[in-house]
């Protein structure tokens, strides 16, 4: 019996060890699964914040490669533009150089019309100053308050009186007033290119007798001046043209006895061709 008892505490030693194995197995076994298990956990955490991280990319990936695709949309938009601007600009420099050209003739032929213009119009004054000079010698021997000469206008105007052509109210030329006519159609037979108006032209003192009125009077003394310078002197009838202006173109005052005689009158008016003149301003 005395022999037994160390074998127990021996093998109850044995079993302490086995047991105290047992449960640090199990206890590595435990915190082996507990370590394998938080593992996991921060693992798929992980996955999960990476694809979050990863489909976030993506987003930002095809955002950016909508942007790209806008900005070339908008490059190559640009790039039209431009192009259609440096196309617009080429043409503008082209038509702008050909208006600059244009001008260029413009202004020369216009200063060439200008000259010829001037040219023209200084001729027809040389002609009508001319035509004064003569047609004041043709008729020198006739009174100032018969008849004068002046320029107005560019015309030329023979006044004459009515005491040195007709009687009052006639319309019948005196002797004298045949006279002055044929000297005036002697310096028109010899003058080409001139066209005659002969108006006349009364005072405001109503009719009585024989014509109606101041019209009817103004119109025949025209008329009769006509009649002499064609029938008796050959002035050619193509250049003349007689009218009646009554007592409506006065060149004095009607209320005094010297402007109504001042307003008795025929006017002879003598004007240059302007023919090549207005050919020339209509060009």
């Amino acid at each position: 019996m005395s022999k037994v008892a160390p074998l127990s505490k021996e093998y109850k030693l044995i079993q302490t060890i086995h047991l105290i194995q047992s449960i640090m197995k199990k206890c590595a076994f435990f915190i082996l699964s507990c370590i394998l298990v938080f593992s996991s956990c921060v693992s798929k955490k992980k996955l999960l914040s990476e694809r979050s991280r990863v489909k976030n990319l993506q987003t930002d990936s095809i955002f950016t490669h909508s942007d790209l695709r806008d900005c070339n949309s908008k490059v190559a938009n640009l790039e039209g533009e431009k192009a259609e601007i440096q196309k617009a600009m080429s043409n503008l420099s082209t038509s702008s150089q050909a208006t600059i050209e244009d001008s260029k003739l413009t202004i020369i032929t216009q200063a060439k019309r200008l000259k010829d213009l001037q040219t023209l119009i200084q001729s027809q004054k040389d002609i009508v100053n001319k035509l004064k000079k003569t047609m004041a010698d043709a008729l020198i021997n006739f009174k100032p308050d018969e008849l004068s000469v002046s320029i107005k206008d560019g015309k030329l105007y023979v006044s004459l009186q009515e005491k040195l052509l007709f009687k009052s109210g006639s319309a019948v030329v005196d002797p004298k007033g045949k006279e002055a006519l044929q000297s005036l159609a002697a310096v028109l037979n010899a003058t080409q290119d001139i066209s005659v108006d002969i108006e006349g032209h009364t005072d405001n003192v109503p009719m009585k007798g024989k014509y109606e009125d101041n019209w009817s009077l103004s119109t025949e003394r025209a008329t009769s001046i006509v009649r002499i310078l064609i029938n008796d002197y050959k002035v050619d009838a193509h250049n003349i043209i007689s009218s009646g202006r009554g007592e409506f173109y006065p060149v004095a005052d009607n209320t005094t006895t010297e402007g109504k005689a001042r307003n008795r009158r025929t006017e002879i008016i003598l004007s240059p061709n302007l023919s090549e003149l207005f050919k020339l301003i209509n060009q």
